[in-house]
């Protein structure tokens, strides 16, 4: 079984469907990588090993008899500890809901469930999703599999190192200000935050309505693109769920991208971080180029302004954790209590103010994609940080690690727009380095096409951490 937790997806589906490889195998094989593992990283707070294992043999039997049900039978794959799952606890990273036990699922857990996929276990993840660490006091931090003193970025940390490190083929995690993107850039792996409604969010315990987002994360462009064509659609349990087309997102995957024209947004994007994140960033900008795109510098007047994003975010986190704040509030991780009663404290007319700030700067942005097909910029401007050190300035940025972590990907949980982490280099120290690409709404496919063509440019994706 050696070799088999890094299998891609696609690859480990087709032997299945060929019966060259079960999924008794694979799973066994993966809770071999996860008992090796996970005592370093930390990635699991629920593992469902004998349950998985059950499923997989019932899997493989089915498949035997010709029952095969698609992509993602018999795949082992792992969910964010906020999916709601029947009668399996679901944490939320925190102690308050340390003993919620769901008593149905949530719709991408039905989906995952009807395409056949064995749920391996619940992932780590920073307290209630609020947070770009996922350091928990009450779990315990997710490690990276790069450097497992440095952080995973969150709040989908557990999910990030779990795909990096071969614990599981994929896993979803949630995105509200950059929380799938952010754990794949610095994992060194694949992430999609959807557009804003394509996911139903039923049964996704909430941070904020209007940003929350539920999205794949993987190892390849294609098998985060086939983790997608199984959890999208509308929802009409979903109120922010959009009734469009149903589509193969995996449709122009392989397809030139000669012609396509992306923007560089280079003011703000590239205005602070490591240099060696955005000499990453600039070679890759020049192999898109060599594979036919059109580069052009674009701007957003407004996006130096778009951190009034967290206004929205801390009041409409407020709201859902009203009677925590009430009567749990001892309970929680310091900076997640302080960043929800922060929340507390803005005005009707605040939240106002900034939803209209975000009428303008969103009409700004889909301005700006009436000219190109794409915006490229860093995922986050810096590479991992310590366990411990997220809140020390970064160099000579006057900023924090913390603050820095989301500062490229909050502004397009804004608009809403379908936006891609694809790994794009190392540093010196060896870690990951993500080059994120942002398409107009309900345009997943292109986003993929442009991520394919510069992953299969690259070896970058073909690099495993050495854990």
């Amino acid at each position: 079984m050696n070799g088999l937790h890094y299998l891609s997806l696609a690859e480990a589906s087709r032997l299945i469907e060929s019966e060259q490889l079960s999924s008794t195998e694979l799973v066994e094989a993966h809770l071999a990588r996860i008992r090796e593992t996970d005592g370093l990283l930390n990635s699991f707070i629920t593992l469902l090993s004998d349950e998985s294992l059950m499923q997989a043999r019932n899997a493989s039997s089915q498949i035997r008899s010709g029952k095969h049900e698609g992509v993602l039978h018999g795949i082992p794959v792992g969910l964010k500890d906020l999916y709601y799952t029947k009668n399996v606890r679901t944490t939320i990273g925190s102690k308050i809901t340390a003993d919620f036990v769901p008593d149905y699922d949530a719709a991408v857990t039905e989906k995952f469930n009807k395409a056949g996929a064995i749920l391996i276990g619940k992932l780590q993840m920073h307290e209630f999703a609020l947070g770009v660490t996922s350091e928990n006091p009450h779990y315990g931090p997710a490690h990276n599999p790069w450097d497992i003193d440095c952080i995973t970025g969150g709040s989908s940390g557990g999910s990030g190192s779990s795909v990096a490190s071969g614990q599981c083929m994929a896993a979803l995690g949630s995105d509200t200000g950059g929380s799938i993107r952010i754990p794949a850039s610095l994992c060194g792996i694949v992430g999609l935050k959807p557009t804003f409604g394509r996911v139903s969010r039923y049964g996704v315990y909430p941070l904020s309505w209007s940003f929350d987002t539920v999205g794949p994360m993987a190892r390849t462009v294609e098998d985060t693109a086939l983790v997608l064509n199984a959890i999208s659609g509308y929802d009409h349990r979903d109120n922010s769920s959009v009734n469009c087309l149903d589509q193969d997102f995996t449709s122009q995957i392989g397809l030139e991208i000669k012609g396509l024209r992306i923007g560089i947004h280079r003011d703000y994007f590239f205005e602070v971080g490591d240099p060696e994140v955005m000499d990453a960033v600039e070679v890759a900008t020049t192999i898109l180029e060599g594979l036919g795109a059109v580069l052009t510098d674009v701007s957003v007047p407004m996006m130096p302004e778009c951190a009034f994003g967290l206004t929205i975010l801390a009041s409409e986190g407020a709201e859902v954790h009203l009677e925590n704040l009430r009567n749990n509030v001892d309970l929680m991780d310091p900076y997640v209590r302080t960043r929800l009663l922060s929340g507390l404290m803005i005005t009707a007319p605040d939240y106002v103010r900034a939803q209209r700030a975000r009428t303008l700067f969103n009409n700004q942005v889909a301005e700006i994609f009436e000219q190109v097909d794409l915006v490229l910029t860093p995922t986050t401007p810096i590479p991992a940080v310590r366990i411990g050190h997220a809140m020390d300035l970064f160099g000579e940025t006057g900023e924090s690690g913390y603050n820095l972590l989301s500062r490229n990907t909050r502004p397009f949980n804004l608009t809403g727009s379908p936006a891609i982490s694809v790994p794009c280099g190392f540093t010196r120290m060896g870690l990951p380095i993500g080059l994120q690409l942002t398409g107009r709404l309900f345009d997943e496919a292109t986003v993929f096409r442009a991520a394919h063509a510069y992953e299969q440019a690259t070896d970058w994706h073909m690099i495993r951490p050495q854990i």
